[in-house]
């Protein structure tokens, strides 16, 4: 990296509350390796309801800006259009970035000039780790596998992105109507663009688990509503909403694999996955008849 020039980073934020875990990961950005005048961050308020601009005006690095259509890609677009990078890095307010966040996944991105987007690691961590919830096993064991999403699925979750300046003029910004999935749809626009993806194991973020079921409900509930939205103009018939319910229980792969994973310490630990699994089938049945049978409105968050 000493042999390379250093391109200006521009970190793109969305925050909707969540203050105190925003501060965390402000001052995570602050302790950056990466040279101090080569780099800022933009902090993008969703129309909170707390003083998001009361702790970003605490932070040197930090820049603040609002965008209140409802949207984490609109935010994030908001950010785009007023970074001054040459390079774009983005983060959730609720991720702590390694100390060499920006170093890694600067030099991982200029390794090829067609490389148009690098995946960094998210890294899951419990609110208590010597006593994890259910629903962090579950959590630890499914969510952020970035790997697989880059490598098989062709995106990156925005926890932990970095792409370049050119690549989002060539292909465009992320698609602000959306309210989950934006990452996927925009991340196979860079594929399908030319570009090389990768996943870098050594580009970290720290993300905490999803500790309670309403946590979990609401992530799941804002995806299923964004499906719904997408789908909404041909809208599924009784009958096909009925064969959708019947192939909600669990499967038998999806059983194997929670039982081969080394991540889950014991039958109990396991039993709980497949429990928070359960649960989730059911509350995804529930989404399902309540938006499509009865009239119901997405979930936003």
């Amino acid at each position: 990296m000493n042999d390379l020039p250093r391109p200006f980073v521009s970190v793109v934020i969305p925050v909707f509350n969540n203050a105190s875990r925003l501060r965390k990961c402000l001052e995570a950005l602050e302790a950056q390796t990466y040279s101090k005048d080569r780099y800022e961050v933009i902090v993008v308020d969703n129309a909170s309801d707390e003083d998001v601009k009361k702790v970003v005006n605490q932070f040197v690095k930090a820049v603040f800006t609002r965008e209140d259509y409802p949207s984490s890609y609109a935010a994030r677009n908001k950010g785009i259009s007023i970074a001054k990078g040459e390079v774009l890095a983005f983060t959730d307010s609720d991720c702590i970035p390694f100390p060499d966040w920006i170093e890694k996944g600067v030099e991982n991105l200029l390794r090829s000039p067609k490389r148009g987007l690098v995946g960094g690691k998210i890294e899951v961590f419990f609110k208590h780790p010597d006593r994890p919830t259910a629903v962090e096993l579950y959590e630890s064991v499914s969510a952020f596998q970035q790997k697989a999403y880059v490598e098989k699925k062709r995106y990156a979750a925005t926890a932990n992105i970095f792409t370049s300046r050119n690549v989002l003029e060539d292909v465009g910004f992320f698609k602000p109507t959306l309210r989950s999935g934006g990452d996927g749809e925009w991340g196979r626009r860079v594929f399908f663009a030319g570009y090389e993806q990768v996943y870098a194991d050594d580009t970290r973020v720290a993300h905490p688990a999803r500790y309670s079921f309403s946590q979990l409900y609401r992530k799941h509930a804002r995806v299923w509503g964004s499906r719904y939205e997408k789908e909404k103009d041909n809208p599924p018939t009784f009958g096909s909403l009925i064969r959708n319910i019947a192939h909600k229980p669990i499967r038998l792969n999806e059983l194997f694999r929670i039982f081969s994973d080394r991540k889950l310490r014991g039958f109990r630990q396991k039993i709980k996955v497949v429990f928070v699994l359960l649960f989730l089938r059911c509350a995804h049945i529930w989404e399902m008849i309540r938006l499509q049978l009865l009239g119901g409105k997405p979930k936003i968050y």
